[in-house]
């Protein structure tokens, strides 16, 4: 256990509204990272060299349209050396948390819940991941065999209002201890416009993935941007506001861009421009281009373009670009 002060990534909790009083953790808290030492840092009390972080939260009941952007958003942050801050909820959650480890990155969980209750459950091996990869599991609760020590906090947790409460309650460290905070689906009722209410009073920067206007998982995102969220439609424009250099940005880009031909060339043109299904990756080359692109070229080009790990396959002809 740690408090908030004592570590440069996790300072500037110190400063939030209802401040925890104690952290505890399983496995490494991310440390300061030479990378980003030319960055000064964002507040007077905090050093040269905190990682940038990014939360990446959102609906538990994802659609398809949601964990494929969650996926995307995720992945490539953490390509960038940014370390991705979820909840392990179900949904949006902890496809954040997956994509950085498959990406070889850092990720936090902050639970609602003593610090040794996974919730879910069935994410216990999820959250071993985290903390085998190099991540960590962070909650301001200590164990559950020193709160129920205490009869107040013992009832509190064993109430459904109470672990209601406590969920809402942690949404504020997801937000303090992020530089920006995405969200990627919700509806009007969703926890997440919660912790995006946080972010806002804490003068974070909130970005919100626009969604279809008539389906009720899109509705708290687009309601976010007409209260002052930024659209998120362009991982740069994230990589900016984060002051992440412009060389750091011309790297990603060139590693997103090249394929080893033409065919695969104009296929990661069209998945950068936000498409992912292949049916359409392929209407589009044909309808933008003399020469066509049938289903075999199609193939061949996807499949040299997943062994060389510029593409991974998200199941039903859905496409990921990654760096």
């Amino acid at each position: 256990m740690i408090l908030p002060d004592e570590n440069n990534f996790t300072a500037r909790l110190g400063i939030i509204a209802l401040k925890p009083k104690m952290l505890y953790y399983y496995g490494k808290i991310p440390e300061n990272d030479q990378r980003f030492l030319e960055f000064g840092p964002r507040y007077k009390f905090e050093q040269a060299g905190r990682p940038r972080s990014v939360a990446v939260v959102g609906a538990r009941k994802n659609t398809e349209y949601g964990k494929e952007q969650a996926y995307k958003i995720a992945y490539n942050l953490a390509k960038a050396g940014v370390v991705v801050i979820s909840g392990l909820a179900y949904g949006i959650d902890s496809i954040a948390h997956r994509a950085t480890l498959d990406a070889k990155g850092i990720t936090v969980a902050v639970l609602g819940t003593p610090i040794d209750q996974i919730y879910p459950a069935s994410h216990l091996g999820l959250a071993k991941e985290i903390i085998s990869s190099g991540g960590a599991v962070i909650s301001e609760y200590d164990r559950w065999s020193e709160i129920k020590k205490d009869e107040k906090m013992s009832k509190f947790f064993q109430s459904s209002s109470g672990r209601k409460a406590a969920f809402l309650h942690r949404n504020r460290l997801i937000s303090g201890l992020a530089d920006i905070v995405i969200i990627v689906e919700a509806d009007l009722r969703s926890g997440s416009l919660n912790t995006a209410h946080h972010a806002f009073e804490q003068s974070n920067l909130v970005y919100a993935v626009p969604g279809d206007v008539t389906r009720a998982s899109s509705r708290g995102c687009n309601r976010l941007l007409g209260r002052g969220a930024v659209a998120m439609t362009d991982l740069m424009e994230v990589l900016m506001d984060l002051g992440i250099n412009e060389k750091m940005q011309q790297r990603v880009e060139r590693q997103v861009l090249q394929g080893e031909n033409e065919d695969e060339n104009r296929i990661l043109q069209q998945l950068r421009s936000g498409i992912s299904d292949g049916e359409s990756i392929m209407q589009k080359i044909n309808q933008a281009e003399t020469e066509g692109m049938d289903v075999p070229r199609f193939a061949a080009a996807m499949f040299g373009l997943q062994m060389s790990g510029r593409v991974k396959s998200m199941g039903g002809n859905k496409w990921l670009l990654v760096d």
